[in-house]
């Protein structure tokens, strides 16, 4: 019966989680510090109180309010809540396909925008990054904007899987040029201390996204997306109802209150990314990049990258290979940020590889 699956569907690759179960979990870019156990007490009391057999709060007007507050989001600056980023890339595609309607991403980036254009039927244009630094080719950028006229542009800022921050005079150049859409995808600005979100004022077409999954939320999946409320109120028909469960609700409007918690962890998780990016690059055979993320990428010079992971897999290390995602990730691997010990850990491991 599968002939009936659309053509565009039965032509993806499913996107493929390993399982991680034993093993020292570097790969997923999961923050590794939990919360201290009066914090986790307190938490559990709040959720004691809340009504299951009610659905939540179809506006999550509290958690916006707290949002807001937080993250110092300007009045007037519309707010869209997303299981997940995921969630709010599709909901985007959905919004802004159609005959003719072009997706467009630097590239390699951030694997979702392919996916989920193409699971839509719209048509995805990736641009290269330029070589050996992964910066925005913006000769090449310019130019498929030109040809193609894209409906929607997504710019990961830092790059994932690369790490870095594309030049923001760039990214303006980009915004006035865009005939579409711009979302810039702010997944890790808890680690890169920049955003465009004072620019939102400034141009009509920018959208920008971010996720509390890197913050140290991933297990309850929440994304948001801050833009214009014209085109936010337009993007609101496609969302579904009653798509951030109470639960969710409620742990991630707990844990802003307590946000300064998050913040030392993130203090805590950058100097360690810069301690194991120098670690890295003096390991003879190995090229690291320097990174604004809370991972670090790097290429294996003399053994292949899947016999790496492989052997480190062995040793119950479990990090990314992308070697074959893209031309430019060549025996290239990608490792989170962990704790001082599974850092240690994982260059030990990495040491006998080599």
């Amino acid at each position: 019966m599968k002939q009936w699956i659309n053509p565009a569907i039965r032509s993806l690759r499913a996107y493929h989680v390993p399982p991680a179960g034993g093993l020292i979990k570097l790969d997923a870019m999961e923050n590794p510090y939990t919360w201290p156990a009066s914090l986790k007490q307190e938490w559990h009391a709040q959720l004691d109180g809340i009504a299951l057999n009610r659905y939540p709060d179809p506006e999550a007007s509290t958690l916006k309010e707290r949002l807001r507050e937080v993250m110092a989001i300007p009045a007037g600056t519309a707010i869209m809540l997303g299981n997940g980023s995921d969630e709010l890339i599709q909901v985007l595609a959905i919004a802004l396909a159609g005959t003719g309607r072009i997706c467009l991403a630097p590239e390699p980036g951030f694997v979702m925008y392919r996916q989920i254009a193409q699971a839509l039927n719209m048509e995805y244009q990736g641009v290269s990054l330029a070589q050996p630094d992964f910066s925005l080719d913006q000769a090449a950028m310019f130019a498929a904007m030109e040809k193609v006229k894209p409906a929607l542009v997504f710019i990961a800022w830092p790059n994932n899987p690369t790490g870095n921050l594309f030049d923001r005079e760039t990214l303006c150049e980009v915004l006035r040029r865009a005939p579409g859409l711009v979302v810039i995808d702010e997944a890790y600005h808890a680690f890169s201390g920049q955003s465009f979100l004072p620019l939102l004022s400034v141009y009509e077409n920018l959208l920008i996204m971010r996720t509390l999954s890197k913050s140290g939320l991933a297990g309850i999946r929440l994304g948001y997306l801050l833009g214009p409320g014209a085109v936010v109120e337009e993007l609101e028909k496609v969302r579904l109802p009653y798509n951030i469960n109470s639960l969710t609700q409620a742990t991630a409007a707990f844990m802003l209150r307590h946000y300064s918690i998050l913040e030392e962890q993130f203090r805590c998780i950058c100097n360690d990314r810069e301690k194991l990016f120098a670690q890295l690059n003096c390991l003879h055979g190995i090229k690291a990049w320097p990174s604004k993320a809370n991972f670090v990428l790097f290429r294996t010079l003399h053994r292949p990258a899947d016999e790496i992971f492989t052997s480190l897999r062995q040793q119950g290390i479990l990090i990314k290979n992308l070697h074959g995602v893209h031309p430019l990730l060549e025996n290239c691997l990608r490792v989170t940020v962990g704790t001082e010990e599974e850092n240690r850990t994982f260059l030990e491991g990495l040491k006998q590889c080599m």
